[in-house]
């Protein structure tokens, strides 16, 4: 299967322009993580944005004495948006759960396209704005579950 088909196909991207989805082709890579793998470290620069295709990863927050896993993230889903953001460091961090399969996509690169092609970028950043949407929901739920309270 062609990257372009499996963008054709993820849940992030689908209904994006062959045009669109041939662009974002060009820049993509697949890569594999193994279990326990750490892929993104919090406050660290990031420099990718993730697709998932298979397996798993986790979105976690990080001090000296614990881990506090937020959210599960699988096929069709995405992460590492603050790789589209100029001077920003991650706020969380990302291993992998299992074997895992991704694209990769240079941030620098798609924010560049999105520049180069408004349509794109404004699809784009709705799609991102509801991921980090989503994000922040999760990050509420587990700290409430932590406080002992029904989110």
């Amino acid at each position: 299967m062609t990257l372009q088909a499996i963008l054709a196909g993820h849940a992030f991207t689908r209904g994006l322009g062959p045009d669109q989805l041939a662009e974002l082709a060009a820049m993509a890579c697949k890569v594999t993580f193994e279990e326990d793998q750490l892929i993104l470290e919090d406050r660290g620069k990031s420099q990718w944005f993730y697709l998932v295709i298979a397996g798993s990863v986790t979105v976690e927050l990080r001090t000296a004495s614990y881990a506090v896993s937020v959210e599960a993230v699988g096929p069709g889903q995405a992460f590492g948006w603050s790789a589209l953001l100029e001077d920003h460091d991650s706020l969380f961090g990302v291993r992998a759960r299992e074997h895992t399969v991704a694209l990769r996509l240079d941030g620098a690169s798609l924010k560049a396209l999105c520049h180069k092609d408004p349509t794109l970028g404004t699809e784009l950043l709705s799609r991102v704005l509801q991921l980090v949407a989503g994000r922040v929901r999760a990050t509420e739920v587990r700290f409430a579950e932590m406080c002992g309270v029904r989110a």
